[in-house]
């Protein structure tokens, strides 16, 4: 019999795992814990490409992680849209989400050596 259960929390445990995320809810709070679970192909599917990406390289040339920004696809508990929502992945799971009302695309900030064009 404990045989039986331990195997049935293993298969439970088993489909958690493998479950896929078939939308990204909009408002701030669902959206953070819909999009720790998705992958980077299935937020591509469900949000199409971003606005803005930039891949990060280590000095091999191996992809090691990503930046992607989507503007106004999340809302605040007020229901105004941020006008961004920033990504961040390292291998193909979101690590970091950041919603901001500034559109400073352009003023990312990355550890990288000078002349490094992008590979950090």
């Amino acid at each position: 019999m404990k045989t039986l259960i331990a195997l049935m929390m293993v298969s439970l445990a088993g489909t958690a795992v493998a479950a896929t995320v078939d939308s990204i809810p909009e408002n701030e709070k669902e959206f953070v814990t819909a999009i720790q679970s998705a992958t980077k192909s299935e937020i591509a599917q469900l949000l199409g490409d971003p606005a803005y990406s930039h891949d990060i390289r280590n000095t091999e040339g191996d992809l090691i992680g990503a930046i992607w920004h989507y503007h106004f696809i999340t809302t605040a508990d007020d229901g105004q849209y941020y006008k961004t929502t920033e990504l961040d992945f390292i291998g193909d799971k979101v690590v970091t989400v950041v919603l901001a009302n500034d559109d400073e695309t352009g003023a990312i900030a990355l550890p990288c050596d000078e002349g490094s064009e992008g590979t950090c």
